[in-house]
């Protein structure tokens, strides 16, 4: 590579670093409680993710009894089973509606 294009790749890269880094800072000025966009992401968290979340929960039901056969001999059943059921259906179930979305 020449030294042209391994600055113009040096350059790019700290100029995507730092609009990154101050992106959010910037959405977190904006954030408001009261805003409707708010209010748009909580029917999304109501009619999409946690519908997913309850989904996700039964098939990792169905996963958790198909790894029982490796999971019993090296004593994994209870961080399987949190991972594959107990997980997913918090998500669904356990969290408050709507989130604090922070």
């Amino acid at each position: 590579m020449s030294w042209k294009k391994k600055m113009t790749l040096v350059v790019l890269i700290v100029f995507l670093l730092v609009g990154s880094s101050h992106s959010g800072i910037w959405a977190w000025e904006r954030w408001d409680k009261n805003d409707p966009v708010t209010d748009e992401w909580n029917m999304i968290d109501l009619v999409v993710a946690r519908p997913a979340g309850i989904l996700a929960g039964i098939a990792g039901t169905g996963l958790f009894i198909l790894t029982l056969p490796f999971t019993i001999p090296t004593g994994g059943v209870n961080h399987a089973a949190e991972k594959f059921i107990v997980s997913p259906f918090k998500f669904s179930f356990d969290r408050e509606y709507p989130d604090d979305n922070m």
